[in-house]
């Protein structure tokens, strides 16, 4: 009973440590989001009564704080990639579970290319791969290299664009978007790709570290 009751103890503050960081996530997004576009998480999945007579709309965020919360999402983006990144092994880089699929460096080198090349030719920013062609398949060392590149071209882009630059348009995927919302979207390619290297490390019989966080 002694060692049930210490462990469950470690375990709450465990859990409690967690929850705790990805409560502190959520309520910073939600509060951006209200700030930017009226609403958090839960007034975007209910209806919403309120007429624009009933509920002034919401002052607009500054382009200060919109950089300060991309720049966010980027740093721990980069910190739940890498996380995945480095936990497979050298040796397994170039596995792939089917003859079709990219393998797991082949999908991050993805990540980087076409990253860094929707945000040139969309914005306008110098792309660092510009006449550079990387190898198809890259071993662990090389593809954690070029992804801190990355990530540190993207914040370095968003805190050296313009104002007017951040929240002017762009057209992407068929519609009409601002500057700043292109980034999450750009983000939002990596997640996609970084949960399909997670079911890679399943495969390899390897447990993906759990985060928290957007």
């Amino acid at each position: 009973m002694l060692h049930l009751n210490a462990f469950s103890s470690n375990f709450s503050r465990s859990c409690f440590d967690k929850y705790l960081n990805q409560f502190i996530f959520t309520m910073r997004r939600n509060r951006f989001l209200k700030n930017v576009l009226g609403f958090g998480h839960l007034s975007a999945v209910v209806c919403r009564t309120e007429t624009a007579e009933q509920k002034p709309a919401s002052t607009p965020v500054s382009t200060k704080t919109l950089r300060e919360e991309l720049i966010a999402a980027w740093v721990q983006s980069e910190k739940m990639t890498l996380t995945n990144v480095e936990q497979m092994p050298p040796e397994l880089f170039t596995f792939r579970y089917t003859d079709e699929a990219m393998t797991f460096s082949e999908q991050w080198r993805h990540c980087i290319v076409f990253t860094c090349g929707q945000l040139a030719g969309r914005v306008g920013v110098t792309n660092p791969y510009e006449g550079v062609k990387l190898p198809v398949q890259m071993p662990k060392a090389d593809v954690i290299k070029e992804l801190k590149n990355l990530y540190a071209f993207v914040r370095k882009s968003i805190q050296t664009l313009s104002d007017e630059k951040l929240l002017a348009n762009c057209d992407f995927a068929g519609d009409t978007i601002p500057v700043w919302r292109l980034f999450y979207a750009m983000e939002n390619h990596i997640i996609h790709h970084r949960g399909q290297c997670i079911v890679y490390l399943r495969l390899m019989g390897i447990i993906p570290k759990g985060y928290y966080g957007w």
